[in-house]
């Protein structure tokens, strides 16, 4: 469906005009008081959600800091006897199990973000339906799709590198997660007096098993945002570029 130009008179104001109307804003004080409420609000629930992020990684690293020197004072206190692999082989899973609710809750709170963000674009491209000579002076986007999220959430548009997905905070939990699978793994065949060489083989196995879920799992993530919000503005052609 083609947009008309944001700044482009109403489309279905021509004589013959078949182009569906972009949203226009009617400028008055009320309007852009309304406008300003929205966009603070928007931008203290963007805050929320960042604590919310930050809150649930610190309390995995918690968790998995003192399950840690749990084991090293079982180790030391069974000399990593059947005791110290019965602790560990109960605690490590439910550190595993905090790691993957971190994570999930880690990718909705990407989502929320992004939806907000796209709020935050529309309300900004309604400044400058009223204000179109302040283009000049913002330096995020005013358009509500994917690229114009990325550009207003990351200050760029185009691919993402490819060490991205695990720098990011959900990416830094997924791997650490899954050094805990492979800890599991290495456990578990010790136990099972495997011998070390095929005790490091079932823990690499376990940790790339665990990464390439998560990595997976994050890919059927990705653009999720815009479900059931199609973009009323999209980013033209010549700035998408």
């Amino acid at each position: 469906m083609k947009v008309a130009a944001v700044f482009e008179p109403d489309p279905t104001s021509r004589a013959g005009s078949t182009h569906p109307a972009t949203p226009q804003v009617t400028a008055g004080v009320h309007t852009l008081q309304i406008l300003t409420t929205e966009h603070w609000s928007l931008l203290a629930t963007r805050s929320l959600v960042y604590t919310e992020a930050m809150s649930r990684t610190s309390i995995f690293v918690a968790a998995l800091s003192g399950a840690v020197v749990a084991l090293a004072l079982v180790a030391q206190a069974t000399e990593f006897g059947t005791g110290f692999v019965g602790f560990a082989l109960v605690l490590l899973p439910v550190v595993y199990f905090l790691g993957w609710a971190t994570i999930v809750r880690l990718a909705q709170v990407n989502l929320e973000n992004a939806r907000w963000v796209q709020g935050m674009n529309r309300i900004r491209n309604a400044y400058l339906q009223l204000a179109p000579e302040l283009e000049p002076y913002f330096v995020t986007s005013r358009y509500d799709d994917g690229a114009g999220v990325l550009e207003s959430t990351v200050g760029r548009v185009g691919p993402t590198p490819r060490y991205q997905p695990f720098v990011s905070a959900p990416g830094v939990v997924a791997v650490i997660n899954s050094v805990v699978a492979g800890a599991v793994a290495g456990i578990a065949c010790m136990a099972l007096d495997l011998g070390i060489a095929w005790s490091l083989v079932a823990a690499g196995v376990f940790f790339l098993a665990s990464i390439s879920l998560f990595l997976v799992w994050a890919r059927g993530r990705v653009g999720q945002f815009l479900t059931g919000s199609a973009p009323l503005f999209p980013t033209p052609a010549s700035d998408g570029d």
